[in-house]
């Protein structure tokens, strides 16, 4: 029987685990605080920002929203990073993707502090994923790696292919998988024989943007899969980009959609923002 791997519940120990830290954190006179920065009101943006502000004030941690409309402009936006690098009440900062087309995304993520990039995307964040220095991990992918070792799955030594290499989730997914002895393929749209390829893995994550697309055809027998993907199926009910009634029997263990990896991307956005606050004396 395949093992039904629950990101709710995996998500909730991380944030109670957390909500401890930060009550002693906060007697020791260290308090965090997150600025959220939304531009617009698309509503997949405003349901994840709402979310990230309830997990805020579960766990402790400060968060302070700035609500602009969609006709900001850009350089409106990039003066408020900047004012919000330079305040020291804020420890993180988050500014909600996606942002209106006339604004430019890499800029707004580049203008954040390295130091308060909570979401793991400034290039130096990148740089020191890959050379394994301390920074901040892309959240979605150190989500995953939470969800395996506390489902008792173990990397080292095990073949891993990821399908994706997105910067959000393929690429940070290699690294990580890397830091924990890991065999990583990252395999994308230009890949030949994709099928071999995935049914090599041990440990599969399907990150590709396509509802439904991997099935029972892409997995080895006993592998565990994790399905990054969120979609609308014809009935409209949410699906991954796993087949799921035709994958989940030929595995050890899967992840559901919904209820997988999505609940631990905020977690692990909340653990980036307390470890602002933990890292704090080591700075300059």
């Amino acid at each position: 029987m395949s093992q039904l791997i629950d990101g709710k519940q995996i998500s909730k120990q991380i944030k109670d685990e957390l909500k401890e830290e930060v009550q002693r954190l906060s007697a020791a006179g260290r308090n965090a605080c997150l600025a959220v920065v939304q531009v617009g009101n698309d509503p997949a943006s405003s349901v994840y920002v709402r979310n990230k502000k309830k997990a805020c004030a579960y766990i402790g941690i400060e968060s302070k929203a700035y609500e602009l409309p969609e006709d900001t402009s850009e350089e409106e936006l990039v003066s408020l990073v900047k004012e919000l690098n330079s305040d020291d009440e804020v420890n993180g900062i988050l500014v909600q993707l996606p942002l209106p087309k006339h604004i430019n995304e890499d800029k707004i993520i580049r203008t954040i502090s390295p130091d308060k990039d909570v979401d793991g995307f400034h290039p130096v964040s990148v740089g020191r994923l890959w050379i394994g220095e301390k920074g901040f991990l892309s959240c979605t992918p150190a989500g995953i790696i939470q969800l395996l070792k506390r489902s008792g799955i173990i990397i080292e030594g095990k073949e891993c292919v990821i399908v994706g290499r997105s910067n959000i989730v393929g690429k940070p997914m290699a690294a990580l998988l890397l830091r924990e002895n890991g065999t990583v393929t990252v395999t994308h749209s230009r890949t030949k024989n994709l099928k071999e390829v995935t049914k090599r893995a041990d440990i599969l994550i399907v990150a590709i943007g396509k509802k439904q697309f991997i099935t029972s055809e892409y997995v080895k027998e006993g592998a565990v899969v994790i399905d990054v993907g969120m979609h609308r199926d014809e009935n409209n009910h949410l699906c991954g980009d796993v087949d799921f009634a035709d994958v989940e029997p030929h595995t050890s263990a899967i992840t559901p959609v919904p209820g997988g990896v999505g609940p631990m991307t905020i977690a692990m956005l909340m653990n980036n923002c307390v470890e602002t606050i933990r890292t704090q004396e080591e700075r300059p």
